[in-house]
């Protein structure tokens, strides 16, 4: 026995050809895989079977692996292997939808893809052994309080003491709209804050941990009122 055998994989295609071999690879390896040929169908095996990582090929019917991807990052940070037929999506995948844990490119090598799938199942359990009781996780995002540390899409990223407080504070309360004084009561020692002054703080968080901050999907603003933490969905 290996130390992936009761592992399952997920694997999302809609290509007859390439879902035959990966499963064939994957069971050959002691894998539990189960599949899905379209976006509704791995969502609903995503919720039923609690797959340890996800294979998911970015071109789908129903809808793109973009969204199965933050659908599923939305219920569980569960590790996800990106399947890519275009070199030029390898950025918009990993890099601006902040969430996937490797990729491939078709066509490519089974033996290479159990052999990812079994570096991200390593590299996650390694991650979970040291996780801090501390964190805090919305989608893509980490925060630890403790540690002072924030990481997005499994990269560190540097905020100011402002910042990080405010982030702080919207990552306690997700869901729920705060408004400009509530936010000011958590950084009042920075003497420089001011009311308005929290909307520059925001739009600069926004910069280091949004995918576009132009439109953001974390930290929305509440018209009126104030901010929110949203997790994506």
């Amino acid at each position: 026995m290996t130390a992936m055998t009761g592992r399952t994989v997920l694997v999302v295609d809609d290509e007859p050809a390439v879902v035959e071999i990966l499963l064939r690879y994957l069971r050959e390896d002691s894998f539990n895989v189960v599949y899905a040929p379209d976006g509704p169908t791995a969502i609903d095996l995503f919720e039923r079977h609690h797959p340890d990582l996800v294979v998911l090929d970015v071109n789908l019917p129903g809808f793109p692996g973009t969204d199965v991807l933050r659908r599923m990052r939305s219920v569980r940070n569960v590790p996800i292997i990106m399947l890519t037929g275009r070199a030029d999506e390898i950025d918009r995948v990993v890099g601006l939808e902040l969430g996937a844990d490797d990729y491939v490119s078709k066509p490519f090598s089974p033996r290479e893809v159990v052999a990812r799938v079994k570096t991200v199942l390593r590299r996650n359990e390694r991650a979970e052994v040291g996780t801090s009781p501390h964190e805090r996780r919305i989608g893509a995002i980490t925060l630890d309080p403790v540690a002072h540390e924030v990481r997005v899409g499994g990269k560190s990223v540097t905020l100011t003491p402002t910042q990080f407080k405010i982030l702080n504070v919207l990552c306690s309360h997700v869901g729920q709209t705060l408004t400009r004084d509530q936010l000011l009561e958590h950084v009042t020692a920075d003497g420089d804050v001011f009311d308005r002054t929290i909307d520059r703080h925001i739009a600069n968080l926004r910069l280091r941990i949004e995918p576009d901050p132009a439109n953001p999907r974390y930290i929305v603003t509440v018209l009126g009122v104030g901010y929110k933490m949203v997790n994506p969905s």
